[in-house]
């Protein structure tokens, strides 16, 4: 769902940079309230796996489409909102500036649409809710609810955001009939998914998901470093090995807009791959900005089809955002140390 700069007027796209702007601040304001030391290795293992989870499509089956793991529901259910935010924007921003997945005119639409109601509405209308006795069957019913809903809304905001762009060959009646119900698919696969990675740290280490105090005193079969383990080898091996099986049906955005008629499928809106949407000037910057900082575009080598340079992407990538995710949790660590020592 990582949208092109083609697809929004660059007035809507700096109304959700600053809406993610915000978000951002108020997220880093409340993290740096916490003081959990734990924090920091789990964020960079799991933003590496959600990463790495991001870069195997999933069939649709019978439709010619494809979805991929969005991850915020997930990251805010073992890191909270805030910082499952925060981990979501790294993410997002090195897809964006590394790998020319999505436009950078439009990250501050994607951080919202993939990020914002995963971590937030997610966390605070599924997970909490959920958690108040927690267990398995619960911990399953709250992700798929979870993500499904979650993957709605950010759909919505899809269509929503091109209509507002004015881009007219995009019909908004039309292109919410065509985003909805394929994100509603790829919404209940993703919440099966998330459960699995959910029940699994459920089992294994309670006290790392975001759950009340004394169910995170329950003992684990795992040590933590152990768990971390674990994960950090998932998220390896998902982007280097498994990546490998991604399906190559376009995802729910691409199949809307472009549709599938060359393997047999729909063309839907049937638009032009190289001549749609919103033409600008910002858009050819941010364009220009990303032809010189993606050294690995579209998650490969440049003008290489070797499947060699998907798994480098995958390793690559996930241990970028892992690294960028620490040194993010230790700045906001370093900040809040030195407005106490001044307090």
């Amino acid at each position: 769902m990582h949208m092109a700069d083609a697809l929004l007027a660059p007035a809507v796209a700096a109304v959700m940079y600053g809406a993610t702007t915000v978000t951002v601040g108020v997220s880093v304001f409340k993290i740096k309230k916490e003081n959990d030391s734990h924090k920091i290795p789990m964020m960079a293992v799991c933003a590496a796996l959600v990463f790495a989870g991001q870069m195997i499509n999933y069939t649709i089956p019978g439709t010619g489409s494809s979805g991929h793991l969005c991850g915020g529901f997930l990251l805010s259910a073992i890191l909270g909102p805030f910082a499952g935010f925060i981990s979501m924007l790294i993410i997002l921003a090195i897809q964006g500036l590394f790998f020319a997945d999505g436009g950078l005119l439009a990250l501050g639409a994607n951080c919202w649409n993939m990020a914002f109601y995963g971590c937030f509405l997610g966390y605070f209308a599924f997970w909490r809710p959920f958690m108040k006795k927690p267990g398995r069957v619960k911990i399953i019913l709250a992700s798929v609810l979870g993500c499904m809903i979650t993957l709605q809304c950010g759909a919505f905001s899809v269509v929503l955001e091109t209509s507002l762009s004015g881009i007219t060959e995009i019909p908004f009646g039309t292109f919410c009939a065509l985003m909805q119900p394929i994100h509603l698919a790829i919404g209940l696969i993703e919440g099966v998914i998330t459960a699995a990675v959910l029940v699994f740290i459920y089992e294994a280490r309670p006290e790392s998901l975001s759950l009340p105090k004394k169910e995170g005193e329950r003992q684990g079969k795992l040590s933590f470093r152990a768990t971390l383990i674990v994960l950090a080898l998932t998220a390896l091996f998902t982007a280097g090995g498994f990546s490998l099986l991604a399906s190559s049906h376009p995802d729910g955005l691409e199949w809307s807009l472009f549709g599938n008629a060359e393997e047999g499928y729909a063309e839907n809106l049937a638009l032009d791959e190289e001549n749609f949407g919103y033409v600008s000037e910002a858009a050819d910057r941010a364009s220009s900005v990303q032809d010189h900082t993606s050294f690995l575009p579209d998650y490969n080598l440049p003008e290489s089809e070797s499947k060699a340079g998907t798994s480098l992407s995958g390793i690559v990538g996930s241990l970028i955002v892992a690294a960028i995710a620490v040194a993010v949790s230790v700045l906001i660590r370093v900040f809040r140390k030195k407005e106490n020592t001044a307090a």
